[in-house]
């Protein structure tokens, strides 16, 4: 048979080489991680899954392995009927499900006797998973880091995704993370990922990165709402070159109420989000602040939380954790206006600002 079976960091090694990665795992298994750019082809799908269960604890494992089995065929031959039919024969995928076992087995077989060469991850998505986390470290350890640090509302966000335009190296941590790392910074119809697939995102994004040039970041907190940054890569970022990115306060104001727009469209959800600041300010202050955003007075709230809650907090965080931050060079962009960052990413890139 042309089935060949390889350990997870040599497929890590040499994702690009196969015609394409398949996951046979169930389509919630598949939402909470894959391989990068790994396509779902269930063996069992999340229904089947259970189907077979249950028929395992009543009826007994010869019963369960019956029905799987049908179920499995009758899902490949779907499968290779959508997908296959315009495939050539040098196409060569590799396949995996949780542990490299039945359902990424059964798959490969079908495929080997088509006569495609197949290769199946030793171990599957659990070895793919550990290799993934042990591999992290080193990724991280071969790059240099640029932390982009400035008060709340500066535009770090902004300047990153001007900094990617004009060609630098950018690891925007928050979008990975579908997460504007703040109390209010959850977005309304983004749920964050899994833990496990924020780790792959990173681990994908610092494998693409080029050792000889400078890679961009946030300078964000161990979190990014519910996720957790490596600790290989927070302790790198703390260790880095900082650049202090400067706006005055009312063009901060100005940038925060046109990023968080649904915010300011939705009063109620602002009150709401404002709750979770009960026990760091007192109830009475975060009621006052509700009261000013039901009466429309959001730019007045947006700067009283900067001048209360965020400017004092982001000042104790960044001197106690990021070491280089004392000697950070300042950078200040004519205005908030994504022309304005722009040119003050081409003059970072161009090495007018060290």
């Amino acid at each position: 048979m042309n089935i060949t079976r390889v350990p997870a960091t040599q497929a890590l090694a040499s994702l690009s080489d196969y015609s394409a990665v398949i996951d046979a795992r169930s389509e919630s298994e598949y939402a909470e991680d894959h391989l990068p750019g790994a396509l779902n082809w269930p063996s069992l799908n999340d229904e089947e899954r259970r189907i077979v269960g249950t028929l395992h604890k009543e009826s007994g494992a010869f019963e369960a392995s019956k029905r799987g089995a049908a179920l499995v065929a009758a899902n490949i031959a779907r499968h290779l009927d959508r997908e296959l039919q315009d495939k050539p024969r040098q196409w060569q995928p590799l396949v995996y499900c949780w542990r490299g076992g039945k359902r990424s087995g059964a798959l490969a077989l079908v495929l080997s006797q088509i006569g495609l060469r197949v290769a199946v991850l030793d171990g599957g998505y659990k070895a793919y998973r550990a290799a993934v986390l042990a591999d992290l470290p080193r990724l991280v350890a071969r790059l240099s880091y640029r932390v982009v640090c400035g008060p709340t509302g500066s535009g770090k966000t902004r300047l990153l995704q001007a900094l990617q335009g004009a060609g630098a190296q950018v690891l925007d941590l928050e979008a990975l993370a579908c997460h504007r790392s703040s109390v209010l910074g959850q977005i309304p119809g983004r749920p964050q990922p899994s833990q496990k697939r924020f780790d792959t995102l990173v681990w994908d994004a610092l494998r693409g990165f080029d050792p000889a040039r400078p890679v961009f970041v946030e300078s964000e907190s161990r979190k990014i709402g519910n996720l957790a940054v490596p600790e290989a890569l927070i302790l790198a970022m703390r260790a880095s070159p900082c650049l202090d990115l400067q706006l005055p306060d009312d063009e901060r104001v100005a940038l925060l109420v046109e990023d968080y727009d649904f915010l300011v469209a939705d009063p109620a959800l602002l009150c709401s989000r404002l709750d979770a600041l009960i026990e760091l300010r007192g109830r009475a202050v975060v009621k006052a602040w509700q009261q000013k955003v039901a009466a429309g007075r959001i730019e007045e709230v947006v700067r009283e939380l900067l001048r209360v809650h965020y400017d004092p907090g982001y000042a104790r965080s960044m001197a106690r954790n990021f070491s280089r931050y004392g000697a950070a060079e300042k950078i200040a962009p004519r205005d908030r206006t994504t022309a304005a960052m722009g040119e003050l990413a081409r003059e970072i890139v161009n090495g007018g600002t060290d």
